[in-house]
């Protein structure tokens, strides 16, 4: 086993469970990603707070990742950051203007932000991205002839190159995400050796797009799969109803959901091929669920429940999604330990 390899854990709980008093010791927690209205009380560890309603339950969510030992952190340029030697979890916001400003703005703030990322990641030790998470406001606001999500492409593609990355291999997972009012906010996972990229056998590769999806192609692969010092990570991107690289049951959020989950079968079973470890499954998985529309809850629960290997933890998000013809996009989370194997006699 790799003694320098990550121990993470993943834990989700209601926003109001991570304000004071309830939860006072942050010293094993990485960093978190908070959703809704509340925003954590840790301000020694890097908290990424998402303007974006929690539907079905509790009125906000926050993702705690968290490290067998006791991480440290800091600043580095304008990101904040902790790590255990390990493993890196970072956050920043960007001010990407007004959506009335020049579409300029927020191509600019993508590739300050992914330079600066790249930047800190190089300088702490950490060069491998292994999950992004974008968020900003106006995703599909068309600003001087350009949709806000293509001109973050842009950006987000100049990041890479300024942090002289491949465009086309050893990328993180990741989702792009609309939502209510807010700055550009980017939360990452980066490690100090390289994930395994995987892609999904139905769908072109994200960063082979067509041109008719924008002049540059998003910059992400469809899952990573990380090891760890007791097994493995599978990070499942953004995943929506896009067979090839078009939009199938456009209108219809219950049969978009259907075509999601069948992506995600095809990920999971690709990721099992080129694990360490293997044996994923969709009822293994932590799902976060964004919504266009919030009326949409009931035809989109449905067949995740319904599933014969249906998840048992599954968190509704109302947010934009990339295309304006997507109703739902679903990323997922699994962590895979190998066998136990039997003690010698």
């Amino acid at each position: 086993m790799n003694m320098a390899a990550p121990l993470l854990a993943l834990e989700v709980l209601p926003g109001a469970s991570v304000l004071p008093p309830a939860l006072s010791d942050w010293q094993h927690a990485l960093g978190l990603i908070c959703y809704g209205e509340a925003t954590a009380d840790a301000s020694e560890v890097p908290c990424a707070s998402v303007a974006m309603p929690v539907l079905g339950g509790s009125g906000s969510v926050c993702e705690i990742w968290r490290s067998a030992s006791r991480p440290t952190g800091g600043r580095h340029g304008s990101l904040s950051y902790r790590e255990d030697g390990a493993m890196l979890f970072g956050c920043l916001t960007c001010d990407d203007g007004t959506m009335a400003d020049s579409g300029s703005s927020l191509r600019e703030a993508a590739r300050e932000a992914y330079a600066g990322i790249f930047a800190a990641a190089d300088a702490l030790g950490f060069p491998h991205l292994v999950r992004c998470w974008n968020y900003f406001s106006g995703i599909n606001l068309e600003v001087d002839g350009l949709e806000r999500y293509r001109q973050f492409n842009i950006g987000r593609q100049e990041g890479f190159r300024a942090g002289g990355r491949a465009l086309d291999a050893n990328l993180p997972a990741a989702c792009a995400l609309g939502t209510h009012g807010g700055p550009l906010v980017v939360a990452f996972l980066a490690a100090r050796e390289a994930p395994i990229q995987v892609e999904n056998p139905r769908q072109i590769s994200a960063y082979d797009y067509p041109p008719e999806y924008g002049p540059r192609s998003p910059t992400f692969a469809r899952a990573s799969l990380l090891a760890c010092a007791d097994g493995e990570f599978l990070f499942l991107s953004g995943t929506a109803s896009i067979v090839g690289h078009r939009t199938l049951h456009v209108g219809d959020a219950g049969a978009q959901t259907t075509e999601t989950l069948a992506n995600l079968h095809a990920v999971i079973a690709a990721a099992n091929r080129a694990s360490r470890v293997g044996g994923y499954a969709l009822g293994d998985l932590a799902l976060k669920v964004y919504l266009r529309n919030a009326g949409d809850l009931a035809a989109v629960r449905a067949p995740i429940e319904s599933a014969p290997d249906a998840p048992a933890e599954v968190v509704f998000l109302q947010a934009d999604i990339c295309r304006r013809d997507l109703l739902v996009e679903i990323e997922a989370t699994a962590h895979s330990r190998p066998p136990s194997t039997a003690a010698s006699p």
